[in-house]
């Protein structure tokens, strides 16, 4: 599990372009949203936008916990057939797909998002009475419905969560990867939506897709690159 944490984490930092892209409007409109007295003042505003990301993180948690249960079967069925290395395979290919994703050349990832929007029906007039938000805690709920919104990269995380054999590994694998896109939507609320225009620069996006992507197939190629117990064992001892 301790050797895909660190996978999860740079998925979701070279991720940052599409969730500035995807959710810079949003946190663009919270941003807005919030009392001038709040806006005005770094602190408060930073309290808010932590609020915000600390919702969508636990959102992101709780989907890695279910799919955790959900592949737990699964993890006992395949491992006898497939070795014990079949989850860091499996993480390998997701991050091929995520990273051509990224790049503009899988467009189809994008209709994942369908499996998500009976769900985000229900939830966004939830989201949209919160409206504006004035407290900490409304905040903090309100990034709680977020983590929700249908999104194809968060849904191909979560069969790397499912391949986990387990709620606890599944959760902080999801709770990782968020960390990883943290600074870019934080960044993104700091400025108020302006990094929409930059973060849909196709050379931009074309360049972090291809890296992820090289990197998945390294995994692939080399899976010990990812075990860094393996691969560091002087630093570890």
């Amino acid at each position: 599990m301790e050797t895909l944490l660190p996978v999860a984490f740079t998925v979701g930092l070279l991720s940052g372009l599409h969730c500035v892209g995807m959710c810079g409007g949003i946190m663009g409109a919270l941003t807005f949203g919030l009392p001038p007295q709040v806006r005005q003042n770094s602190r408060r505003l930073l309290l808010f936008l932590l609020a915000y990301n600390l919702g969508r993180l636990i959102s992101y948690g709780l989907a890695g916990a279910l799919f955790g249960v959900f592949g737990a079967g699964l993890f006992d069925l395949l491992e006898p057939w497939l070795g014990q290395g079949w989850p860091q395979r499996l993480a390998a290919l997701v991050m091929v797909i995520i990273g051509l994703y990224l790049a503009g050349l899988l467009p189809q990832l994008i209709g994942l998002e369908r499996l998500g929007l009976p769900l985000w029906r229900y939830l966004s007039p939830i989201a949209g009475r919160l409206m504006p938000v004035q407290r900490l805690p409304v905040a903090l709920l309100y990034g709680l419905i977020w983590g929700w919104l249908p999104c194809g990269l968060v849904y191909a995380m979560l069969v790397i969560a499912a391949g986990q054999g387990s709620p606890l590994n599944g959760g902080i694998l999801m709770l990782m990867f968020g960390l990883g896109t943290l600074p870019a939507v934080m960044l993104t609320g700091v400025l108020a939506g302006k990094l929409q225009d930059w973060a849909r620069r196709a050379r931009l996006r074309l360049l972090a897709g291809l890296s992820l992507t090289a990197f998945g197939l390294l995994v692939l190629i080399y899976p010990a690159l990812i075990d860094w117990k393996q691969a560091t064992p002087g630093l570890l001892e």
